[in-house]
């Protein structure tokens, strides 16, 4: 990334601790382009389905504009890598293998021609992950990208709050807050206050920002956390959080601290706020419907119980839009099972074990912190979100955690040129003898 810490000499960092004399400097960073692309990445993965808003917008609208979103990303990237320079990502291969079952399934028709359609959106979006692959460093670079572009969609929401306070807050979703600007349901926003929320926390234990600037994503991603009494993204930030600060805990003075306040804060909320927790977590439900996943287990069983045949066991029935019977399935790892068959699970659960193996191996830094963040709440969310199976913010979140257990790339050096041989005249060899 260049530049000077002082300037009495050159910043040592990642970017050139351990290279050889004459050895060429490192880029002067990652393009500012590439944040652009990611934003374009995270628009098309907000979806066009759920509540209304302020303006209504044609859910036709919506798709163009995301869908418009996933074509411009994959050409910016071919622009800014034209020579198509990919580095190895066993993450992004294996998203390749789970386009093979999709695509079989799909062709089947089975569930009309959308299912090519999403086909070909997963081939795009898989696509423009090969091609931003370059740039995965371990550094954390889109980790800042992904909390600037999530923080701007919760802004979002946040405007729509203050605007319509009645749209934002229906009594269709029980008082819970949606999207009023854009169609955004209270699980989706729950999840983009979790992951920032805790990818920052991460960064303050790694004094890699400040503690203001820390406050001014927190404290209102909390709030909003807060109204969409989303239990999945709660849970998912606290087991996160959890695991995350734990393998911190031997290398950091800073973690050991903050797991030591969050373990006493937290056993003071559970026994002087008890009540109050259990209110907020049943959202006014009796105990049978909690303990049914408000209706999610009736959807499971039918699922599980439906007959199949061979062909859809191995491969699904094709991408669609993750129900069954009409009804939202509401777990990744059935709506996976449904849509691709045995084997799309088996690929999705190798990608959980190759990024949750690959990071237990590396050593501790705040990196792998955030990494055990993101795919820990993935793993915790896949139980009653789907996503995992195609073009996802979810998948999102797991490139991201890709892009931080990658190794940093090596310098290459540069090639000594040769000093051409000049024949020195015998008056001038005899001048030196004498």
């Amino acid at each position: 990334m260049g530049g000077y810490l002082t300037r009495g000499g050159p910043r040592v960092g990642p970017d050139t601790a351990g290279m050889q004399p004459g050895a060429e400097p490192r880029p002067a960073g990652t393009p500012k382009i590439v944040g652009m692309v990611w934003g374009l990445l995270i628009l098309n993965t907000l979806g066009s389905a759920g509540a209304k808003t302020i303006i209504p917008l044609p859910r036709s609208l919506i798709q163009m504009v995301t869908m418009g979103a996933l074509v411009a990303a994959f050409a910016l990237a071919l622009a800014l890598n034209f020579r198509l320079r990919i580095r190895a990502s066993a993450f992004v291969f294996l998203l390749t293998l789970l386009l093979v079952p999709s695509v079989i399934s799909s062709a089947n028709l089975e569930s009309g021609f959308g299912a090519l359609f999403r086909c070909a959106r997963l081939a795009l979006f898989v696509g423009t992950l090969w091609l931003l692959s370059r740039w995965w460093d371990g550094s954390l670079t889109f980790v800042r990208h992904h909390i600037r572009m999530y923080f701007a969609v919760l802004g979002s929401v946040a405007a729509g709050l203050v605007v319509s306070p009645a749209v934002a807050m229906p009594e269709l979703y029980g008082g819970r807050l949606v999207g009023a600007l854009w169609p955004l349901t209270p699980p989706q926003i729950g999840q983009y206050a979790a992951v920032i929320i805790g990818l920052t926390v991460l960064l303050v234990l790694g004094r890699r920002t400040t503690r203001a600037s820390a406050a001014v994503v927190i404290v209102p991603s909390l709030v909003l956390l807060a109204l969409t009494h989303t239990r999945t993204a709660t849970l998912g930030l606290l087991v996160g959080l959890a695991l995350a600060i734990s393998s911190l805990i031997l290398t950091s003075a800073a973690a050991r601290r903050y797991f030591t306040w969050a373990v006493l804060c937290a056993a003071v909320a559970a026994v002087g706020f008890s009540s109050a927790l259990q209110a907020w977590f049943l959202r006014g439900q009796s105990k049978e419907n909690f303990s049914n996943l408000t209706g999610r287990a009736k959807v499971w069983d039918a699922l599980l119980a439906a007959p199949r045949t061979t062909s859809e066991y191995l491969f699904g029935v094709g991408l669609g839009d993750k129900s069954f019977g009409g009804l939202p399935i509401d777990n990744s790892w059935l709506a996976v099972y449904h849509e691709q068959g045995l084997t799309g699970a088996a690929i999705v659960a190798a990608i959980i074990i190759v990024l949750g193996g690959v990071a237990l191996l590396r050593p501790p830094s705040l990196q792998r912190a955030c990494a055990i963040f993101l795919i820990s709440y993935c793993a915790i969310a896949s139980y009653t979100e789907a996503g995992l199976g195609d073009a996802s913010p979810y998948l999102l979140h797991l490139a991201l955690a890709a892009s931080l257990l990658a190794a940093p790339a090596a310098a290459a050096p540069l090639s000594t040129p040769e000093i051409p041989h000049r024949r020195i005249p015998r008056w001038a060899r005899r001048s030196e003898v004498t």
